[in-house]
């Protein structure tokens, strides 16, 4: 039976800190670009910022592929932070429940007014 190498802690910290800093400078590249291609209006809610508040306002990949970058920026759109958590809320609700009761085969059965005929013509 094989032996297990000990994991390398330092090794692993190094790629988790590699690939952390691999995103953040592609974030500061496209956000810089949406930043510059797009008034600085919340894209859903209309809601204005300026160079004090700007900080909360981020940039939404409208296909959640944080990847598609295109240079014409047509994957993104500028979202307040309350808006893009909400858009990745629905996001993620809608993907993971995609199924209806009909797809499931689960409906109802019971029906509270089965009966209503009958006990209505007794109070006659």
């Amino acid at each position: 039976m094989p032996t297990k190498k000990p994991l390398d802690k330092t090794k692993l910290d190094q790629i988790v800190l590699d690939a952390r800093r691999s995103q953040a400078e592609r974030e500061k590249g496209y956000r810089e670009k949406a930043l510059k291609m797009y008034p600085w209006i919340c894209g859903r809610c209309a809601r204005e910022f300026d160079h004090s508040n700007v900080r909360e306002l981020t940039v939404h990949h409208r296909d959640h592929n944080h990847d598609n970058n295109p240079a014409d920026g047509s994957n993104w759109e500028l979202l307040c932070l309350y808006c893009h958590d909400n858009e990745h809320a629905r996001y993620e609700h809608a993907h993971y429940n995609t199924g209806s009761a009909k797809d499931s085969g689960k409906t109802a059965t019971f029906n509270p007014f089965a009966n209503l005929e009958n006990l209505l013509k007794g109070k006659q």
